[in-house]
């Protein structure tokens, strides 16, 4: 569930569900058993779910995001502005092109295997927990989620008529990803890899390579997610006219916190889709782990309208969010500026980036993607921290009772 970045849905038991029947809100019976799950108190979902507009006509989320339009406050380089606006451009018209569509959905059918199964893990319960499904996206070719979004815009680079990619990666699954999809397309591929994470992660290393992206290891700071992040875009900067920045996250400047939730909420709708199938409605919880926030974006963009479905996401705890080794940005952080966003992160008092820490390559990031900052902020979901003892413990139960 963890390692491997699944959603997963709670759904109550029928026979309890028919017979206390309960409104949305208050919900008595389901809150303990979701407690079992996340292993952390839960409060009061919102009364009242609006029907946000995500992002508005500047690009932000409420008060977070990055702005575009002259007039409005940027949070990145001016040489990269135009290459932004290029990229919105692209991206709409690609989502008025029937042709685009049509491409996508043929190549994520046949190629990446979509749809993933929506698997009911019944073996999990104790007769006092909610039922649980996961979103199989681990059965995806590469074996995550990042492919959806990682094909997306490279089929955008393909109609802006670039050729050379950049990528950063954590875990390796986003490298993994854009590497996949650059070889299948004929692009030239360089990934960006913290070395610390270069050193826990070799295998993807190994694939990336194996498939002729170029993976440069990246030595500065914590030698982590943040910092390839951080050299990424000093690539850009340099080579931005012929160069387009896939990014992993919904995270960073505007268009990029809106076209990655787009092109993961594949995930959400085939969810939608498989629950009603299977019981002719909709899940109760869904949840989701946290790290820039893409795969929890992707199955929460279909329910945010629906207001008797809570919307959870889990941030890595690290060694307790009482202590300083922890990743649980929107659990600890304060409003700032990180990648060209304004977004929760961990900072001090003097603004300066706190190094976050995960036992998972990949969740330690010190920001968050801005959609998830305002639906923080809002009240419509809500946001835990999981240790990396938890964390370990959940992924070692799940693969006793379910298999690797």
């Amino acid at each position: 569930m963890f390692a491997q970045q699944q959603s997963v849905l709670a759904r109550t038991n029928a026979a309890a569900h028919s017979a206390q029947r309960v409104a949305p809100v208050s919900r008595p019976c389901r809150r303990p058993r979701a407690v079992t799950v996340l292993g952390a108190a839960l409060t009061d979902a919102p009364q009242e779910v609006q029907k946000f507009e995500r992002p508005d006509s500047t690009g932000r989320f409420g008060r977070f995001g990055g702005d575009e339009g002259i007039k409005l406050r940027k949070y990145v380089p001016e040489t990269l502005i135009p290459a932004l606006a290029e990229l919105e451009v692209a991206y709409k018209q690609a989502m008025d092109d029937p042709d685009f569509h049509a491409e996508l959905n043929a190549i994520l059918k046949d190629y990446v295997g979509r749809e993933t199964p929506l698997y009911y893990a019944e073996r999990l319960e104790d007769g006092s927990m909610p039922e649980i499904y996961l979103k199989r996206e681990d059965l995806n070719h590469t074996g995550a989620h990042k492919i959806n979004n990682a094909l997306g815009q490279a089929l955008l680079c393909k109609r802006m008529g670039k050729t050379r990619i950049i990528a950063e990666t954590g875990a390796g699954q986003h490298g993994v990803a854009t590497a996949t999809v650059c070889a299948r397309l004929g692009l030239s591929c360089i990934v960006y890899m913290g070395a610390k994470d270069m050193e826990r992660q070799a295998l993807n290393v190994f694939r990336m390579r194996l498939m002729g992206a170029e993976v440069r290891p990246v030595y500065m700071g914590t030698a982590t997610l943040k910092d390839a992040t951080s050299e990424a875009i000093r690539d850009w900067v340099t080579n931005v006219e012929s160069t387009h920045y896939i990014l992993g996250s919904a995270a960073g400047p505007h268009p990029y916190p809106m076209l990655v939730r787009d092109f993961q909420s594949v995930i959400g709708r085939e969810t939608r889709a498989q629950c009603q199938a299977k019981w002719g409605g909709k899940p109760d919880i869904v949840l989701a782990c946290v790290g820039g926030g893409s795969n929890a974006m992707g199955i929460f963009n279909e329910f945010v309208d629906d207001e008797d479905v809570r919307l959870i996401g889990v941030e890595a705890g690290g060694e307790g969010v009482e202590t300083e080794k922890h990743a649980a940005t929107l659990t600890k952080g304060t409003p700032g500026v990180l990648h060209g966003s304004f977004s929760f992160l961990l900072q001090d008092a003097d603004g300066q980036v706190i190094d976050p820490h995960s036992i998972s390559a990949g969740l330690d990031y010190p920001g968050i993607g801005p959609e998830h900052a305002f639906l923080k902020d809002v009240g419509r979901a809500e946001y835990f921290a999981v240790t990396d003892a938890e964390a370990l413990e959940a992924f070692q139960r799940l693969s006793q009772v379910r298999g690797p």
